[in-house]
């Protein structure tokens, strides 16, 4: 990255300096326009972590970085947050909080974009992938327009990313997760959308909170469904009221967090 940046990381309640047991480790991916204290700032996260033996590991993703390593016109330059993500974090976190090799990995928009990327990237490597509201099929025009809306508003050229969808298609193919499902065998995905429709939880009337979740129900549906075909184990949450907004991914952390605890926590095999 060629700079410092922040992360902040829950320890769990076992964890002592000094010590030599090893723990799971759960990274929580932001979502666009955002930084790394969003997941505690807008969720309960420390205190469902309190009783756990997880590390919580919430790195700071660029508020328009889009969890990837920049095509930047070929130049091969920086950012690049995927390898600062999956390799100098991974190691960081193995070698000075003792994070072992139970991992997990949960994204909210474009953080569940790159939650699912990163395990498709890296078989075997994550044990779960969970994506609140994410992109989850960048062949999508809708997608593709607020992929280069949410680049203009944070004042990126959205070429630099994976350059141009038609010019660069392989680029683009390469961190579309709808094009790889079968890089999630061995991998549990969960997967959750809303309607869009303002619910229980919505305490306020933005519009914009409802027009960016209504045409994520149809892409996570399907891509829930190719991934069954191809033998991965998912799961789908779609709900009938619930807008792009924190309640609900708080609410779907707190779905997830028990089975995860315990996914974790098994002796792997197989």
């Amino acid at each position: 990255m060629g700079a410092d940046l922040p992360v902040r990381v829950i320890l769990p309640k076992n964890w002592k300096k000094g010590g030599s047991r090893t723990f799971p480790v759960l990274y929580l991916l932001q979502g666009a326009s955002d930084d790394y204290t969003s997941w505690t700032r807008e969720t309960d996260v420390e205190q469902l972590a309190a009783d756990s033996d997880m590390l919580v590991v919430m790195p700071d993703g660029g508020r328009a970085g889009f969890y990837t390593d920049w095509w930047d016109h070929g130049r091969a330059n920086r950012p690049r947050w995927e390898t600062f993500h999956t390799v100098e974090l991974r190691q960081l976190m193995e070698r000075r909080y003792r994070a072992n090799t139970a991992r997990a990995v949960i994204g909210l928009s474009e953080g569940g974009l790159g939650a699912l990327n990163y395990a498709a990237h890296n078989p075997g490597v994550f044990r779960f992938a969970g994506s609140f509201s994410g992109i989850v099929d960048t062949s999508d025009p809708l997608m593709r327009f607020a992929f280069v809306a949410t680049c203009m508003r944070e004042g990126v050229d959205p070429l630099r990313i994976w350059g141009h969808p038609d010019d660069q298609r392989e680029v683009w193919d390469a961190h579309n997760p709808s094009t790889m499902t079968d890089r999630f065998k061995g991998t549990r995905v969960h997967l959750s959308a809303g309607s869009g429709r303002r619910g229980d939880l919505d305490q306020d009337g933005n519009p914009l909170a409802s027009l960016l979740e209504q045409p994520l129900p149809r892409s996570t549906e399907a891509f829930s469904q190719a991934l069954g075909r191809a033998g991965v184990k998912v799961t789908l949450n779609l709900y009938d009221h619930g807008t792009h907004s924190w309640p609900y991914w708080e609410r779907e952390l707190h779905v997830v967090w028990p089975g995860l605890e315990s996914l974790l926590k098994a002796r792997r095999t197989g």
